[in-house]
């Protein structure tokens, strides 16, 4: 089982979230222009590394799908506020005839997701369900079939990817399975690329605003 994990400068994650894989899964780390030495560790620890220059969640997420040869192909972030443990239940939902299964982030503790990440967050879902696609969370947490996800055609490789992924799997009517999971504080030493910040934050909803558009 493929496992991709886009990665920016997650070094001092990714020990600890490729060891904690569950057995039988594999590693594909994508590396999109990290400065620190994060290929490096994702190698050595056997990890399939491939490098996506072009920046961009989405970028890195559709070269991980492409690198990926597993039928069914998991997603998850790398830099350590997602257990890898929580993927088999995503995993047997595909297997038993979802379309495509979803995590709902539960916040492992106070200050775990910035105010301006939930509400930016619970507006676009509120607004995916209003279209009949019916998950509450916008998560970086996902399984699918390779070769189901690749036809749906998804353009976006910025921060929309996600967005552009519930809107084309709710117009195919693929069944949604969605699974609380647990979201723990990031690793010490990496910094969220959405929620570390307003801005960031503000630059991943402008980028699903396009996508909602689209």
């Amino acid at each position: 089982m493929d496992v991709v994990l886009p990665c920016l400068n997650e070094a001092a994650a990714l020990p600890a979230v490729l060891r904690a894989l569950p057995p039988g899964y594999r590693a594909i780390v994508v590396d999109n222009g990290s400065t620190d030495d994060s290929p490096e560790v994702a190698a050595a620890l056997g990890a399939k590394v491939v490098h996506e220059p072009r920046r961009g969640y989405g970028a890195a997420v559709h070269t991980g799908l492409l690198s990926a040869s597993s039928d069914i192909v998991c997603f998850l972030d790398a830099d350590g506020s997602l257990d890898p443990r929580e993927l088999p239940p995503l995993v047997s939902a595909v297997a038993g005839g979802a379309g495509l299964a979803a995590g709902r982030r539960i916040p492992a503790g106070r200050g775990v997701w910035p105010w301006h990440a939930r509400v930016g967050n619970l507006l676009l879902a509120g607004l995916l369900r209003r279209r009949g696609v019916r998950v509450h969370d916008i998560a970086p947490v996902r399984a699918a079939r390779r070769e189901e996800l690749i036809a749906l055609g998804i353009t976006d490789r910025a921060f929309g990817y996600p967005l552009e992924l519930l809107l084309k799997v709710g117009r195919a009517g693929w069944i949604v399975a969605e699974f609380d999971v647990a979201y723990h504080p990031r690793a010490a030493g990496t910094r969220s690329k959405v929620s570390g910040s307003l801005r960031g934050t503000l630059r991943a909803v402008r980028d699903m605003g396009k996508a909602l558009h689209a």
